[in-house]
């Protein structure tokens, strides 16, 4: 049998201090839900937005959303987040604003509506942190504050978003 040296016994201290002091709910759900969330359901008039997996409610969170916040986008610049069904379609992990999730808007209703009208239905719309001008997390205020279409969250909440959520996830955006 081997013997254990002080420095063994040192070592395990310090691995059982770490495991204790490490957040117990980030550590089980990062791999719980890792690329797990399916779907996601957004109430603007409310500003929460639902996470699922397999149909079960998994977290809710505050949002933020565009600045014109009633009605569905219908063109670049008007600042209302879309309303619809659309899917993640992207994860980007260089994004200015911490982080973000695309979002499949425009769909091509979106698209035919906006050129009967002759205009641009615009795009870019994601989930994502904040950042302010000069790069530095912005968290303040993110309860009551704007976007330009898209949906906000802390970054902390974008950092779980941004390893829960999988490509192709629905997302349906309601009033």
């Amino acid at each position: 049998m081997r013997a254990f040296s002080a420095s063994h016994i040192n070592m395990n201290k310090y691995l059982l201090f770490a495991i204790l002091l490490f957040p117990f709910y980030s550590t089980a759900n990062a791999i719980t839900y890792k690329n797990k969330i399916d779907s996601i359901v957004v109430y603007k008039s409310q500003r929460k937005m639902i996470i699922f997996t397999k149909g079960r409610l998994i977290k809710t969170y505050k949002i933020a959303i565009g600045q014109n916040p009633m009605g569905h986008k219908q063109c670049q610049g008007d600042n209302r987040t879309p309303e619809g069904k659309y899917y993640i379609n992207d994860k980007n992990p260089k994004s200015s604003y911490y982080l973000n999730l695309g979002i499949s808007y425009p769909n091509n209703r979106d698209r035919r509506n906006a050129k009967k009208r002759g205009q641009n239905p615009g795009g870019d719309i994601k989930i994502h942190g904040y950042a302010d001008k000069y790069g530095k997390t912005n968290e303040r205020n993110i309860r009551y504050s704007s976007t330009w279409g898209c949906i906000a969250v802390t970054n902390k909440e974008m950092d779980e978003l941004f390893h829960w959520v999988r490509i192709g996830a629905v997302i349906l955006i309601k009033k």
